[in-house]
């Protein structure tokens, strides 16, 4: 039999003593910078307890249950999330490129969190990022659903960036560029095959993965964001065209300038299909 879910924490109010001795907040920062600097894994009750000088029963007190500690650690990250309402107001295309630059700088600071805290109850914070969100693509010349989607491609690319960035440089944000004598053999033999001549040029004829380190440097610093930032968006402005040249037909000013036998309605005729380069024919 199934244990009853219990409530959420927001819905729970907080102790109610005068002065209590720690907030919740208090508590998810503790947990937050642990996480950050010794792994999810080292997060518990009683190491939080200890960072914070208190007895484990006592947070008890103030987050029940485990998944009440993983919805506040949730809900603090969100909060690093959110965005002025001066960024918000600058257009559609700043108000979202602002928000996914605070996200991605938040999820950096927490990579952990992308993996530990899915699942994690929604919580105010959250619920104000989705309505920032929203608002951002409000005035977006696109329908509700593009919209969805553009914010949708948004997160992913952001959250692809951030993954990758751990991937590459780790918590450390040094990239790990040693390399046993072993391997570095084997890596030769083979960049010697000749199958691999872009790889080489990358690498370069020593394998020290000094040229794998270059290229995991480009493909995370600032501008390859920003350049991926930039190309989502004009998505945004070819889905809008896209969708006015469907609802718009030519004008009547327009009529003459289509063919003659468009302009009285007949069907055009069809045009015999031309190969392309290399041979394949138009679809």
């Amino acid at each position: 039999m199934r244990r009853k879910r219990e409530a959420p924490i927001w819905t729970q109010p907080a102790p109610g003593s005068r002065k209590p001795r720690f907030t919740r907040e208090q508590i998810a920062e503790a947990a937050l910078a642990i996480a950050d600097h010794e792994g999810f894994d080292a997060v518990s009750m009683r190491r939080i307890a200890d960072d914070l000088g208190a007895a484990t029963m006592t947070l008890y007190h103030y987050v029940r249950t485990k998944e009440d500690l993983l919805a506040l650690m949730d809900d603090t990250i969100m909060a690093e999330v959110l965005v002025s309402d001066a960024e918000l107001a600058q257009g559609w295309k700043k108000a979202i490129a602002a928000i996914a630059r605070k996200s991605r700088d938040a999820f950096r600071r927490h990579p952990w969190s992308l993996y530990a805290l899915r699942g994690a109850r929604f919580g105010p914070n959250g619920m104000r990022h989705v309505e920032q969100s929203l608002a951002a693509v409000a005035d977006a010349p696109l329908d509700e659903d593009d919209k969805a989607r553009l914010l949708g491609i948004v997160d992913d690319f952001v959250f692809g960036h951030v993954m990758r960035t751990q991937q590459i440089w780790g918590p450390s944000q040094q990239a790990d560029v040693t390399i046993n004598k072993e391997v570095a053999h084997f890596l030769g033999e083979l960049l010697d095959s000749g199958e691999f001549p872009h790889l080489s040029r990358v690498i370069g004829v020593n394998p020290s993965l000094e040229g794998g380190s270059r290229m995991g440097r480009v493909m995370t610093e600032e501008r390859t964001f920003e350049l991926g930032l930039d190309a989502i968006l004009a998505i945004g402005d070819r889905a809008s065209a896209s969708a006015q040249s469907a609802t718009h037909p030519p004008a009547v000013s327009d009529v003459d300038t289509l063919p003659e036998s468009h302009a009285r309605g007949a069907r055009p005729s069809r045009a015999p299909r031309t190969p392309r380069a290399g041979g394949v024919r138009k679809k």
